[in-house]
């Protein structure tokens, strides 16, 4: 696609595109008065889908005729409800559905997980993730090694990028793996960082990792319904994630989890166990002696929120509609445009890496500028993030923008630096 910085361009590039249609599934939150919605934050908070108001109240209905007998009976049946979002889960991370379930949430999920696979033994003790890790798998993993009598700062190896540089480079982290070697328990790496919005190469990570005898998680929050993941293909020992993001699900949303089939019935592996992850066939003969379902439901703990659930299925139809290969083909035409329109804006710098990117592109400002544009953005009505030190993150998601709010976005930025910059 050859681009263009004008509004024609843009509105011929909406006409063509296939899935522009889906907009229209979605409610676009309010701008301040007299400013349009230019929403850029999905990879924060995603938007409504039209589709999560008809589930959530078809299960308050439900509910209400119901009571108790909901659980097992109607459509909708409670004790069962996150068995039909199995399969649109499975697809997005490359999965077979027994290896994934609806649970929890991402920081309950990652405990729960690293109580499985981080077993400290012998000199085979440290865990290995990139340095500026989302701050929740930064105190997750600390809170690990200290529950294990271990010292952080002797335990947790991390991987910076070179001095100059904001993204890492896939060499250092598979040498820093070898490094390592015998002595590595864990590789606990995000699929996209939050910050930089790099995609990590997370194959060749799970690769480095079988060559020391590791185990190997991902964090895919940022990941999930943004780019391809193909964790059962790539061996991933287990993956967590949020669905408030690309995945649309609402604020808190349960979350979900992977475990690879070839842990589907170690027993000999230690978890925590909760009533919903026991045998669902004689689950209601409260017997001691936990039998776990087989597959990730076997590390369930509870029953969900079902209203949750419900949304989520909302936003999973589309994606089961359109399929990850079209979105991502989408995504890349129109995080391309952002790039090509952000280029011309001299008071910025990307700092995402082209050859390693999603839907998000983190942008930072000249030093004299700081925040201001940033505060700028969100008083003419754009949505989206700020995160210190200095950047601002912007994300087109495909399933809801356009290449018209791209070209609009430009707009404001050019109007900014008219009326901001060299003053």
């Amino acid at each position: 696609m050859v681009y263009q910085n004008t509004y024609d361009f843009a509105k011929a590039a909406d006409a063509d595109d296939p899935l522009s249609i889906l907009r229209r599934e979605f409610t676009f939150p309010d701008a301040p008065a007299g400013k349009e919605t230019l929403y850029f934050c999905g990879n924060s908070l995603g938007i409504q889908p039209k589709r999560s108001v008809k589930y959530v109240q078809q299960t308050l209905q439900d509910w209400a005729k119901l009571g108790v007998k909901g659980h097992f009976e109607g459509e909708g049946r409670f004790a069962d409800y996150y068995k039909k979002l199995q399969p649109t889960l499975a697809m997005l991370v490359g999965a077979r559905v027994h290896e994934v379930t609806a649970m929890s949430t991402l920081s309950v999920n990652l405990h729960l997980m690293m109580a499985t696979f981080y077993q400290p033994k012998g000199k085979r003790t440290k865990i290995l993730m990139e340095a500026g890790a989302f701050p929740s798998d930064q105190y997750a993993v600390e809170s690990q090694v200290k529950w294990h009598g271990l010292n952080p700062e002797e335990a947790i190896v991390e991987v910076s990028p070179e001095p100059g540089k904001f993204y890492l480079e896939t060499e250092a982290i598979l040498d820093a793996i070898t490094l390592a070697g015998e002595e590595l328990a864990l590789v606990m790496f995000s699929g996209v960082n939050y910050y930089t919005g790099q995609v990590f190469d997370m194959e060749a990570i799970v690769q480095a990792a079988r060559k020391v005898g590791a185990y190997v998680g991902f964090d895919l929050a940022h990941a999930m319904g943004n780019v391809p993941v193909e964790l059962h293909d790539w061996d991933a020992d287990f993956a967590v994630w949020c669905t408030y993001k690309y995945l649309n699900s609402g604020p808190g949303a349960v979350a979900g989890l992977f475990v690879h089939e070839k842990h589907a019935q170690a027993v000999e592996l230690p978890r925590l166990a909760g009533w919903w992850g026991y045998d669902e066939k004689t689950r209601f003969n409260m017997e001691k002696g936990f039998k776990p379902m087989y597959g990730a439901e076997g590390w369930q703990l509870s029953n969900e929120n079902i209203l949750s659930l419900a949304s989520m299925r909302g936003s999973l139809e589309l994606f089961a509609e359109v399929g990850m290969d079209a979105i991502r083909q989408k995504s890349e035409r129109l995080t391309g445009y952002l790039e090509y329109i952000l280029e011309d804006i001299d008071f910025l710098s990307i700092v995402t890496p082209r050859h390693a990117r999603g839907a998000q592109l983190s942008v930072k400002a000249r030093e004299d500028i700081g925040r201001h544009f940033f505060e700028y953005l969100i008083s003419e009505g754009v949505f989206c993030d700020w995160r210190e030190p200095g950047i601002t993150r912007l994300a087109p998601a495909p399933l809801y923008n356009s290449f018209a709010d791209v070209w609009k976005l430009g707009q404001l930025l050019e109007s900014y630096r008219e009326r901001f910059v060299g003053k």
